[in-house]
């Protein structure tokens, strides 16, 4: 934390620009990788809605402050999952935290990998390390997430206070 601070106060003094100019991300002042095309709760969940399938996960910041994670408990497809609720929990070394659904829906795919390689959130959060696939019950619900400028605003904020 402390490495981050001082890097990020760093660039700021040297009025070095900590964002990569691409469009498909973005890097936030606490160095956490934020991708354009998603949708971002502001408790530090993901959604790619793609189709009539929403795949959902946690954030390169979430996954960061975790620390390393070492056992992941999820839900069975099937499932119904409702809006702001807990789905599953993450366990690291450091703590062990729900994990919340940004959206409502049933799970239609719950990724196996994570029950044998939980690391995969660690090392591929937006890629590998994805939780469920849910079928979307209020697809309105995705209008009132954040869009990747705000929850870069968000997680920069958090790292002020």
């Amino acid at each position: 934390m402390a490495l981050r601070m001082w890097a990020s106060s760093t660039a700021n003094a040297l009025r070095v620009s900590t964002t990569v100019p691409r469009t498909n991300f973005s890097l936030s002042r606490c160095f956490s990788t934020v991708l354009e095309g998603l949708k971002y709760a502001s408790s530090h969940e993901w959604v790619k809605h793609e189709g009539s399938v929403a795949t959902i996960g946690i954030t390169d910041h979430a996954q960061d402050h975790l620390g390393e994670v070492v056992f992941v408990d999820l839900p069975d497809t099937g499932t119904s999952v409702s809006h702001g609720s807990s789905f599953g929990a993450v366990e690291s070394v450091k703590a062990t935290s729900d994990i919340n659904s940004p959206i409502s829906g049933e799970i239609v795919e719950v990724n196996t990998k994570l029950s044998e390689t939980p690391g995969l959130i660690n090392s591929s959060p937006y890629e590998d390390g994805w939780m469920i696939k849910v079928k979307p019950s209020s697809p309105s619900e995705l209008e009132s997430l954040m869009g990747a400028k705000e929850y870069t605003k968000l997680c920069d904020e958090e790292e002020i206070h």
